[in-house]
């Protein structure tokens, strides 16, 4: 007796994938496998969109880079940003006496937390903020003070709290604790870096809000992260996928797993289904 071969799973109408740690590389570029994976999703009718902590800025070096194009949530959901287009379609800033406070209450809680401003456009940091990014300082500006930085007339699209003595994560969890019901606080990877976005500002909210939009729902979607900022994405979507160099706090909440971004994680996983989706 022959038995009828399984229905093959229904194609993904859209895939959300963060970059650092996911997508790209440790070099900051994307494999070859990758980047053929995402043209056959393409090709098979899903939408791609970038879920990031990063600002436009990188994306647009990234879309230059691989020609990559559609649409990305940035700034941990703050920010949609239309890659094609370069212009940002919807942004959530944090007030500036919202800012003010949560960085007073901080300063407090951890003692020697510098301070930085992301615009979208460029970070301005006064002096005790000591972090720089490679690759970013051409948008990096310093204030004289602590005091300037809630005087500028800029958008407040991040607040970034930089440590030398804690890790992010006791980071998250002393601004949780401190001032939780004023802002949101995450991070991304950034060694004792604290994000601070406008409360109720995730990558999930703004992606949710982008496929309602579009006619699609979160069981049409399959995600990708590997960092605590990930985390509410790769739950709310239909398949969501931690990957192997994930945070631990990723991997011990998500049951799909992929490979690590150095061993192609993403395309294996898009391979698969846009392969059982194919016609036979």
């Amino acid at each position: 007796m022959r038995h009828p071969r399984p229905r093959p799973r229904p194609r993904p109408r859209l895939i959300a994938t963060d970059l650092d740690g996911t997508l790209l590389r440790r070099d900051g570029t994307v494999s070859e496998r990758t980047l053929r994976a995402l043209r056959t999703a393409v090709e098979g009718g899903a939408d791609i969109v970038f879920v990031t902590a990063r600002p436009p800025r990188y994306v647009d070096a990234l879309a230059a880079a691989t020609g990559l194009a559609g649409t990305a949530v940035c700034s941990n959901g703050a920010q949609v940003y239309d890659v094609g287009a370069r212009t940002v379609v919807r942004s959530r800033a944090l007030m500036p006496a919202t800012a003010r406070r949560v960085a007073t209450v901080l300063a407090e809680a951890a003692p020697g937390l510098g301070f930085a401003v992301e615009t979208g456009l460029k970070v301005l940091y006064e002096p005790t903020y000591l972090l720089r990014f490679s690759g970013g300082l051409a948008a990096e500006s310093p204030v004289a003070s602590l005091g300037d930085l809630w005087l500028l007339d800029v958008p407040i699209v991040k607040l970034l709290a930089h440590s030398h003595r804690f890790d992010a994560d006791v980071l998250v969890a002393l601004a949780e604790e401190a001032v939780g019901g004023e802002a949101q606080f995450t991070h991304s990877g950034g060694r004792g870096l604290l994000e601070i976005s406008a409360r109720g500002v995730t990558k999930a909210a703004a992606l949710s809000a982008l496929c309602a939009e579009r006619g699609i729902t979160a069981r049409e979607v399959v995600a990708f992260g590997d960092m605590p900022n990930d985390l509410a994405i790769l739950r709310w979507a239909g398949n969501g996928y931690a990957m192997g160099n994930a945070h631990p706090s990723v991997l011990a909440a998500i049951p799909g797993r992929t490979a690590s971004n150095e061993e192609d994680g993403v395309a294996r996983v898009l391979e698969r289904l846009f392969d059982e989706a194919r016609p036979r």
